[in-house]
């Protein structure tokens, strides 16, 4: 990966960073407000759950950061880079699950279309989706470790046999 892209990356990640720090720090307060007339159960479940969403955006966010880094410095192919990607897959099936909890806190009521139910609980597949992708990149990092690995041991042997 070239310097511009991981720079690029980086523009992108702290922009959607600051982002998610603005909506929490504000945009959450005032949709508190906003929900006044909900019940107060509801109220706290929306508010909370769209947090520790964005908590797990903000998580996923610093994972990506710090694995553009190890690309950038050309130490992506070791076994730092796991941690990584596993708290990546972790996030996002967490995030998963906070989606569909969302589904289940809007369902009961008219408050909420059944069709928007629908399409929450739809988002939250894709979402779980997404952490199974993030799961076959992880094998297959672990697949270009092994491969790196055994091709420096190849290597070391050949430089001692010349």
């Amino acid at each position: 990966m070239g310097k511009r892209a991981v720079i690029a990356l980086k523009v992108v990640l702290a922009c959607a960073l600051l982002g998610s720090v603005f909506v929490q720090g504000v945009m959450m307060p005032l949709l508190w407000v906003d929900l006044d007339g909900a019940p107060p159960v509801a109220r706290a479940s929306v508010v909370t759950i769209i947090v520790l969403g964005i908590g797990c955006l903000q998580v996923v966010a610093v994972c990506l950061w710090r694995l553009s880094t190890m690309v950038r410095r050309g130490t992506v192919f070791s076994h730092a880079a796991f941690r990584y990607v596993d708290v990546v897959t972790g996030a996002t099936a967490v995030g998963a699950v906070l989606t569909f909890a969302l589904a289940v806190v809007l369902a009961p009521g008219e408050a909420v279309a059944p069709g928007i139910v629908g399409l929450v609980c739809g988002i939250a597949l894709v979402v779980a989706g997404i952490a199974l992708l993030v799961h076959v990149l992880r094998l297959l990092l672990a697949q270009a470790v092994a491969l790196d690995s055994r091709a420096r041991d190849l290597q070391s042997e050949l430089d001692e046999v010349i």
